[in-house]
């Protein structure tokens, strides 16, 4: 007869209570620590480009896809749609906040005839700081809150949005001949987006608002002379060094736009919280592979417009820099009669006077270095 405790266990009843407790709580801690896979259901977003299937900037549209669907695990999918598969380039905001697709990748620039505050978060006026500094105001500096504002309180867009890549300054564009002053360019027949419109038509030209792949047959058939797109690769895409041999780099027309990525705030709101997070940071995750893929490609691009394509490529003249500064004071005056778009260019100042005064007084001059190593390359 097996002995007995004072409660009356025998020792074996007692070792398997033991093994059972112990397991119990082996397992508890087990689950405690291992990491938990999402139990969020696997979705597919559709969202479409305002680029062309081959353009640079839909391969960045990829990059940021790619890194959705890695930080998801496969729970999250973007089907990366080109302009014109559901919609036209400067219709995908439309599109979206009606639901016909998920979200885009855009820039807003393309619907700043809604509001024309719209083109301040991405080719509004340059007060010293450049693309990254300004992308920073819409992190840090409350840009992002007055983008929300004006998205979702004002224009009243059922849309949620995130923004990506700081682009390198937008040359001046391609002419039939070098212009060396602002008179040189007066009629001219100008391609050209967003606030930009208003500066170059207060320099006396005649712009024309047109996406992308619309530019080249557009000055094939006359309708326009002159244009700006955004960097070497992209200009070459298009064919501009068959149209055109005078390239104008270094303007105050676009100098710190990036893209924005919009979702259908229903959409959006009805994903589980951490693909939520995960399409808002993937953008911050963009940032990096965007830009790096834009310097490998617009410098090597650059480098064979001059070398394989006879283009003849000048830094703009400072004189018409200087006169797009002043059409800048000209426009803002009389578009900061309106509360909201003054509001957001007065944040604006205040952070660029702060950010590109610590920038201006503390950056290394990469001219004189350049120049050092490089004599004679940059007159």
């Amino acid at each position: 007869m097996k002995p007995k405790s004072k409660n009356g266990a025998t020792p074996a009843s007692g070792r398997r209570k033991f093994l059972k407790t112990a397991g119990a709580a082996t397992a508890g801690a087990a689950t405690l620590g291992f990491p938990m896979v999402s139990r969020a259901q696997t979705t597919t977003l559709k969202m479409q480009s305002s680029w062309g299937a081959k353009a640079i900037f839909q391969d960045m549209f990829r990059q940021y896809a790619e890194r959705v669907e890695a930080m998801a695990g496969g729970r999250l999918k973007v089907d990366v749609l080109p302009a014109g598969a559901v919609v036209k380039a400067f219709q995908v905001q439309d599109a979206t906040n009606k639901g016909v697709i998920d979200g885009a990748h855009t820039v807003t620039a393309y619907w700043y005839g809604k509001n024309k505050a719209a083109s301040l978060f991405g080719t509004g006026p340059v007060f010293g700081a450049n693309a990254s500094q300004v992308l920073a105001w819409i992190h840090y500096g409350g840009g992002k809150e007055l983008y929300q504002e004006l998205v979702q309180d004002i224009l009243k867009l059922n849309l949620v949005g995130f923004f990506a890549m700081p682009m390198p300054t937008q040359p001046l564009g391609w002419f039939k001949k070098h212009v060396t002053s602002a008179a040189d360019m007066q009629g001219l027949k100008y391609r050209t987006v967003g606030l930009a419109t208003d500066i170059m038509q207060g320099m006396g030209l005649k712009v024309t608002q047109l996406p992308g792949g619309e530019i080249v047959p557009a000055l094939e058939r006359g309708v326009i002379e002159a244009f700006e797109f955004n960097n070497p690769t992209s200009d070459m895409q298009f064919g501009a060094q068959d149209v055109s041999k005078h390239y104008h780099m270094g303007s105050y027309h676009q100098a710190a736009e990036f893209f924005e990525i919009i979702f259908n705030k229903g959409k959006f709101d009805g994903l589980a919280k951490e693909q939520q997070a995960i399409l808002e940071y993937a953008a911050e995750a963009a940032n990096t592979a965007n830009y790096g893929f834009a310097m490998d490609s617009y410098s090597r691009d650059l480098q064979d417009l001059m070398k394989k394509h006879g283009v003849n490529v000048y830094r703009t003249d400072t004189s018409i820099m200087k006169a797009q500064l002043g059409s800048w004071d000209t426009v803002l005056k009389k578009l900061e009669t309106d509360n909201f778009f003054a509001k957001v260019v007065k944040s604006q100042k205040e952070w660029s006077h702060r950010v590109a005064f610590y920038d201006l007084m503390n950056s290394a001059d990469y001219k004189l270095a350049f120049q050092h190593y490089f004599p004679g390359e940059i007159a």
